[in-house]
């Protein structure tokens, strides 16, 4: 016990006082300011530019088809036009004229014909604007029907009648009612996999850096290679908990202190976070943690030299990789047969089985056999590392293949 202490306090002194460790996680630390600070930046950017005017729109109706209504459309603001109304008689070449002269950019001719209303919509270019503005579409419409409606004299019970206030509410057959935020479980997965992913894969880049400078024949001396592959994978993960923290607490004051109250919490739904959940992923991180890191050990002690460590480790990436798309595109259905496949998957699992335990669909049952799995898978994992670990450690030479990993571990 006293050895895994030590490797495992060698592991954390040794990886904190990296250079390149040191700036990436300042560059992180950065981005996320930055990224809350967004809002804030567009706000000074957008400050000394003038809003942009709204596009001329002339509309001609020279037969008098909508009765003198149009004129409503000039107090209407969230049309995007300023609207120009004209009863002159205009043809297509006035308003050319008109458009060359800037008088304005855009032109609706207006003119009846037997029972059809006809609108010619003349713009500058076509290459520009292929389509009349179905804004403008709705809204002729909706005055020429209040003018017809207006005539036929109807009672105010009548006119409740035709047109009916609909609500709609959202509701589901599924039996398990979701309940809970996507976005932000969505985000957490994100998270959960960079903290796994990144943090495991530096276990193999660190037994790869101490086999080039010879520190592993002082450990491999000092204690067994057991001691060593879980120390390091201890150490590092404890490191990788302190720099998620540190990202979480960092990310909650640029909230207070740069983002206007209330933004993030239209996003988030706080409430949903409950200490089991909380305690729920904390758990499936350390154990989707091991599981991979365990898997980057092995990696890792099959190459004696750092530029070797990407190709190596590429296997475990494609199944992370594989692992988390597979929880994460779940989500989007979070009641499938899928998605509960995929939070009991032991690949799959550090990264769905949380989503679903905040969204209330995960049972007693499958949490159980989701743990289980995952735990059985570690142990596995683990055993097969320790045993290719314990041949390949002192390997200088070149890359091991799959074939010499399997012979190694068929030897007694």
């Amino acid at each position: 016990m006293k050895d895994l202490y030590t490797v495992a306090i060698f592991t954390i002194k040794d990886l904190l006082k990296r250079k390149s460790f040191i700036i990436s996680n300042i560059i992180i630390w950065l981005i996320i300011i930055i990224l809350f600070n967004v809002p804030n930046i567009l706000k000074v950017i957008n400050r000394g530019e003038e809003p942009s005017s709204n596009v001329k729109l002339l509309i001609v109706d020279s037969q008098n088809v909508f009765e003198g209504t149009l004129e409503v459309l000039k107090n209407s603001n969230n049309i995007g036009y300023d609207m120009q109304i004209s009863n002159e008689e205009l043809n297509i070449e006035d308003i050319k004229n008109k458009i060359a002269n800037g008088d304005t950019e855009e032109a609706i001719i207006i003119h009846q014909q037997d029972k059809n209303i006809n609108m010619d919509y003349i713009v500058k270019n076509l290459l520009y604007v292929n389509e009349v503005p179905q804004d403008i579409v709705n809204s002729l419409s909706a005055i020429y029907t209040n003018l017809q409606i207006s005539k036929l004299n109807l009672t105010t019970q009548q006119l409740d009648s035709i047109t009916p206030n609909f609500t709609f509410e959202m509701l589901q057959t599924d039996e398990q009612e979701v309940q809970g935020n996507n976005f932000i479980m969505m985000l957490l997965s994100l998270v959960l996999f960079y903290a796994i992913y990144f943090c495991a894969y530096q276990v193999s880049s660190s037994i790869t850096t101490e086999k080039t400078s010879k520190i592993i024949e002082t450990l491999v001396t000092s204690t067994t290679p057991r001691t060593i592959v879980l120390g390091k994978t201890i150490g590092i993960g404890i490191v990788g908990l302190l720099q998620i923290t540190i990202m979480i607490v960092i990310a909650l004051i640029s909230n207070n202190l740069f983002l206007e109250e209330g933004i993030l919490d239209r996003m988030i739904s706080i409430e949903n976070l409950t200490p089991f959940l909380l305690i729920m992923t904390l758990l499936y991180f350390l154990l989707g943690y091991f599981a991979y890191a365990l898997m980057y050990a092995l990696t890792g002690s099959t190459v004696s030299k750092p530029e070797d460590v990407q190709s190596a480790n590429g296997p475990v990436a494609i199944v992370a990789v594989i692992g988390f798309y597979l929880a994460y595109f779940t989500m989007m259905n979070p009641t499938s047969e899928l998605n509960v496949f995929a939070s009991i998957f032991p690949i799959s699992s550090a990264f769905c089985m949380p989503f679903r335990i905040m969204m209330g669909l995960a049972t007693g049952n499958e949490i159980f056999l989701s743990l289980l799995l995952l735990v059985l898978t570690i142990i596995v994992i683990a055993k097969i590392s320790i045993k290719i670990y314990s041949n390949a450690i002192l390997n200088y030479g070149t890359k091991i293949s799959f074939k010499d990993i399997i012979k190694i571990y068929k030897q007694n």
